[in-house]
């Protein structure tokens, strides 16, 4: 394996694939001055990057193309470069103009098909559960029992599982808080991985179920069921009798072949390294492509780490109408930030950084990889479905379970989760764990679903992108589970801004 890779010609570093030794002599083909010999000034970590022509304070450190910061110093040929002497370059609010990107990407005729089950409305879900949603916090426990013993006792039956997601909210909330709470539960309520869902409130709360059911909107009668647990002398007899009735309506679901184009896929990755941007999150761009080149829709979110990366996606939006949309989701974004005192730059994390990313630039320019390069259709707010088939955006911070959660509310069947660092969580939908790396691939096989690490070894992105794509049709068959679901981690986290009483 080659020890280091320049990944556009313009690029004034490199990055170590295996650990660069002080004094080592490394080799890159340049493009203006033929082959160069380079020798590391210092020991450089896998995943970190090494200069390959000199810089002065200010100048641009580039990579990927692209300026990820400014140098803090004089950097030399051959030295370290990492938040010790590279910084971000962003600042402020930005002023944004169209200039539109466009990409020509045919469409192919959805031929490829998985075994999925249609619901009344006709959505697609690629699994028949039961779902419990809570209204307020106070009643987790409850709704943890009830999920426990419905599966107790349907255990036999032709369902996928009976799953409950608590969170400490519905209660004491006012505003934006409380309407945040209520459209992302009744977002997910509202999920086709859902064959019946079971709405139990306490009753006192100011998430009442009343009110909760005009936020749902139309939904067949069979499929979702209210219980009040303060007006019942059992809560659990009924809830039990509930699940019982919504699972003889999940038996009216079989899988069936259906097209691609009725998939919607997640974007997201968490515990970033130096090697997302090269490994993982370009093979998730690849696939979103296919998806998209295939009917199908993808959804990419994780809004502050798209700063630095932002005109990317602006420029491919697909008429100025999403442009404005795309410019008023970033910067409402950086107005949240400053309306709480907060650096909006304040990025990226301490693991990040050990695994060799210094700046938000560089993070975002890696993160964005992972919507490929179709053109940008639509935009949705925090806990809004998406209804446009091809690459959406969604409102959410980059919290990995935040914005999982988002995705999964926004209709996403799966989530295609990059990192480098490695997470046991997962969402309410199947959350495939992609390594940027084959080290964490092989270290944490329980958490692990796909091994991106493989495009430093030999193996194509051609190869690997139908691969993952195959998984993806066998996972949304009900031929394959992720470890995510193996193992029971399924959690939901909700946004919260406001003030609680």
């Amino acid at each position: 394996m080659d020890k280091i890779v320049q990944l556009h010609a313009d690029d004034n570093v490199v990055v170590s694939l295996a650990g660069i030794r002080k004094g080592q002599v490394l080799e890159i083909q340049s493009r203006d001055k033929g082959l160069l010999q380079i020798k590391a000034g210092e020991d450089i970590g896998k995943g970190h990057k090494m200069l390959i022509r000199p810089v002065q304070p200010e100048d641009d450190i580039i990579k990927f193309g692209y300026s990820i910061g400014k140098a803090k110093e004089n950097i030399d040929v051959g030295e370290w470069v990492h938040t010790h002497n590279l910084q971000s370059g962003l600042e402020g609010i930005l002023n944004y103009s169209y200039q539109p990107s466009i990409p020509t990407m045919e469409t192919e005729n959805p031929v490829q098909t998985f075994q999925g089950y249609i619901r009344e409305n006709g959505e697609a879900g690629i699994r028949n559960e039961i779902w419990i949603i809570n209204t307020v916090g106070c009643i987790n426990k409850t709704c943890e029992v009830l999920a426990k013993m419905g599966n107790e006792q349907y255990k036999d039956r032709p369902i996928d599982g009976i799953h409950h997601f608590p969170h400490p909210y519905g209660c004491s909330q006012l505003g934006d808080d409380l309407s945040h709470t209520q459209k992302l539960l009744a977002a997910l309520a509202q999920h086709p991985n859902a064959a019946g869902v079971l709405i139990v409130g306490l009753g006192c709360e100011n998430n009442q179920i009343e009110a909760f059911k005009q936020v749902i909107g139309d939904y067949p009668p069979n499929r979702i069921k209210f219980l009040k647990a303060q007006e019942v002398n059992d809560e659990l007899e009924m809830g039990l009798r509930l699940i019982g009735e919504l699972v003889e309506y999940a038996e009216g679901f079989h899988r069936v072949p259906v097209p691609v184009s009725k998939l919607k896929i997640g974007l997201k990755c968490g515990g970033s390294d130096g090697f997302s941007g090269i490994t993982a999150n370009p093979l998730v761009g690849a696939v979103s492509d296919l998806i998209v080149e295939n009917g199908g829709t993808t959804i990419l979110t994780e809004v502050p780490e798209m700063f630095g990366a932002e005109t990317i996606l602006m420029n491919r939006a697909k008429d100025e109408e999403t442009f404005q949309k795309i410019v008023n989701l970033i910067n409402d974004f950086k107005q949240y930030f400053m309306r709480h005192d907060q650096e909006i730059y304040e990025n990226p994390s301490p693991g990040n950084k050990e695994g060799g990313i210094s700046t938000l630039e560089e993070k975002s320019l890696g993160c964005t990889q992972k919507g490929g390069h179709a053109s940008v259709v639509d935009v949705s707010a925090y806990g809004e479905r998406v209804v446009k088939p091809g690459l959406n955006l969604i409102n959410s911070p980059g919290n990995d379970l935040v914005s999982v959660t988002a995705l999964a509310a926004a209709g996403a069947h799966i989530v295609l989760f990059t990192t480098g660092r490695g997470t046991p969580f997962g969402g309410p939908v199947p959350t495939v764990k992609i390594a940027t790396n084959t080290e964490l691939a092989n270290r944490k096989k329980h958490w692990i679903d796909y091994n991106a690490g493989q495009l430093m070894e030999g193996h194509s992105m051609n190869e690997l992108k139908e691969g993952l794509f195959q998984f993806i049709l066998a996972l949304s068959s009900g031929r394959k589970e992720t470890n995510n679901e193996k193992f029971g981690y399924r959690e939901i986290s909700i946004f919260k801004e406001g003030v609680i009483l």
